[in-house]
């Protein structure tokens, strides 16, 4: 079981992706974490879209994303954690590597807060299994030895 879900026990949204772990890649979680969420790595439809999010949530009256907000916080075992609370929502990602099984897992854990938190989920709630897979794709490639 992740981590992430040690805060928020009851979430609105829970999303599990996996890849394979290259063979000689690093199993550091940490690492991973940080190759995942790399802005500037990114696949070019996740930049877009983010540049998107940014633009359209003053609308909601949500805060544009704060790069710190993808920061490892913890490491529980084989499992880093990124901790986000936000006025829309409060998020969990645990990002884990199973060495002995060969995947890379990242767990996404949200709790919704409010009208505005459910609106603004709407897409986000279409597009996540996507992108997350997306940015999976891009770290293996790029942590392959």
């Amino acid at each position: 079981m992740s981590a992430a879900l040690r805060d928020i026990p009851q979430p609105d949204f829970v999303d599990l992706a996996a890849t394979v772990l290259p063979p000689g890649a690093t199993t550091d979680p940490t690492r991973w974490a940080n190759e995942i969420f790399s802005v500037g790595a990114a696949p070019l439809p996740v930049k877009v879209l983010m540049a998107l999010r940014q633009a359209l949530v003053p609308l909601l009256g949500i805060p544009r994303a704060d790069r710190s907000a993808f920061t490892v916080t913890e490491v529980v075992g084989d499992e880093a954690l990124m901790v986000g609370d936000d006025v829309h929502l409060d998020f969990r990602l645990g990002v884990g590597v199973d060495a002995a099984r060969g995947l890379v897992r990242l767990t996404t854990v949200v709790r919704l807060k409010g009208p505005r938190g459910r609106l603004y989920f709407l897409p986000v709630r279409l597009l996540h299994s996507v992108i997350v897979h997306a940015m999976l794709r891009a770290a293996a490639r790029r942590l392959s030895p």
